[in-house]
């Protein structure tokens, strides 16, 4: 016979990936709660990279350099920093597209590519995570 509290860890622990069947939310705190580092300083970590960045920045199809994007990206955050929870949360709001065009943010990297902001954002932010 298992104990009660055994049972209702169980159920809880069933409900966790929530209605939708979303476990990426779940790996998402679960990821978050290895790291000490608030969001925040993640956040500040963001646009600190981006500032020092040899990548070009278009937004809306004008170029920028790493440290216009960054105080950009800095004035959108603090315009949505009520709505924003997480590093991700930063990123679509922030990092992703032009509020007055619905454009993408883009980034051509040193080598020639270009690639969505967001997806180039999402790929520090995971290299940051695991150190």
């Amino acid at each position: 016979m298992k104990p009660i509290f055994l049972i209702g860890l169980a159920a809880l622990l069933a409900a966790l990936p929530m209605a939708s069947g979303d476990t990426a939310a779940i790996q998402e705190m679960r990821a978050d709660r290895k790291s000490t580092e608030t969001v925040d300083e993640t956040i500040r970590y963001l646009i600190d990279y981006v500032a020092k960045s040899n990548c070009t920045f278009l937004r809306n199809g004008d170029p920028h350099v790493g440290k216009e994007a960054a105080a950009h990206f800095q004035s959108k955050y603090d315009y949505f920093k009520d709505k924003i929870k997480t590093p991700e949360d930063f990123i679509q709001k922030a990092a992703t597209q032009s509020m007055l065009t619905g454009q993408p943010y883009l980034i051509k990297t040193p080598d020639g590519r270009t690639i969505p902001c967001a997806q180039w954002l999402g790929k520090i932010l995971a290299d940051h995570r695991k150190r």
